[in-house]
């Protein structure tokens, strides 16, 4: 806002800014060569403006790099928690204005990027775990405390025609579960078995897309056998069952459809781990 004596600008929470303001500090006589901040906040949210002169302010989600150049005074940036920031090439008399969500906590900070991006996977990881069982919950496919009987053998559709066959899966209507990652097994020597894992929150949908083989469920408890050797017929496995496949016969293709990308903290490798894990959900 301005006029003859002036602009004003205003930063009020929950408006300009989506969060309580519960800090402000400003940042001066910084060397032109100098680089401030370097590190993230757990919980804090900022909004960084320059009052006077120019800076970039740099942002890594770690992942990649974006950097901002500010200059206006009429013009911030806003910074997430768990986002690394660095201030650079502060120009002559510059002033950067830092409004925050929370008190001062040295705990808050993260100061080594390497730590910063180990807690940003967690996170993702975390957000994906809590938006995929939600979704689940909505729509019925979360299953608490599964067992090898909520594992169930569900038949596709199957349209014949002079030309060939053909089966198709669409995600949330005859599997119970979007689907975001597809992958296949073939070429498997005889003998050989694959699988020998479980998943956290990822739901899986196996067919026998030619030839046979046999799919050994345990819920830590119970164990159950389930043979496919159609490829209109499929087994879905909900998350937190060990699942192995087995007795592959020649020229076996083993389709496998999944409600998650890939995720390798998702996975549960170690069969003790999963008896552990297995003991938590019962808790």
């Amino acid at each position: 806002m301005g006029d003859r004596r002036g602009n004003l600008s205003v930063v009020e929470q929950l408006k300009q800014v989506p969060f309580k303001i519960e800090r402000a500090f400003w940042i001066y006589d910084v060397p032109g060569d100098s680089c401030r901040g370097g590190h993230a906040f757990r919980e804090t949210e900022e909004f960084v403006v320059a009052l006077s002169g120019s800076f970039d302010l740099v942002l890594h989600d770690g992942e990649k790099e974006q950097v901002f150049h500010l200059n206006r005074s009429y013009y911030g940036v806003y910074v997430p928690k768990m986002m690394w920031r660095e201030m650079r090439n502060f120009s002559t008399n510059s002033l950067a204005l830092v409004v925050a969500s929370t008190p001062y906590r040295e705990e808050d900070y993260i100061m080594e990027f390497e730590e910063f991006q180990k807690g940003k996977r967690i996170v993702k990881s975390e957000e994906r775990r809590v938006k995929s069982e939600e979704k689940a919950v909505k729509n019925g496919w979360h299953i608490e405390n599964p067992s090898v009987y909520d594992c169930s053998v569900i038949d596709l559709p199957k349209y014949m025609f002079d030309e060939g066959n053909l089966t198709w899966v669409q995600g949330g209507e005859n599997v119970p579960f979007d689907l975001k990652r597809t992958f296949y097994l073939y070429d498997i020597p005889g003998g050989e078995a694959r699988g020998a894992h479980a998943h956290k929150e990822c739901h899986q949908f196996l067919i026998a897309a030619s030839g046979a083989f046999e799919v050994v469920l345990d819920d830590g408890v119970n164990k159950r056998t389930v043979m496919l050797n159609r490829p209109f017929c499929g087994l879905h496995i909900p998350p937190g069952i060990w699942a192995a496949e087995q007795g592959f016969s020649s020229g076996s293709v083993c389709l496998v459809l999944a409600s998650e990308v890939y995720e390798e903290n998702d996975y549960i490798r170690n069969y003790e781990d999963f008896l552990n894990y297995r003991k938590k959900l019962k808790q």
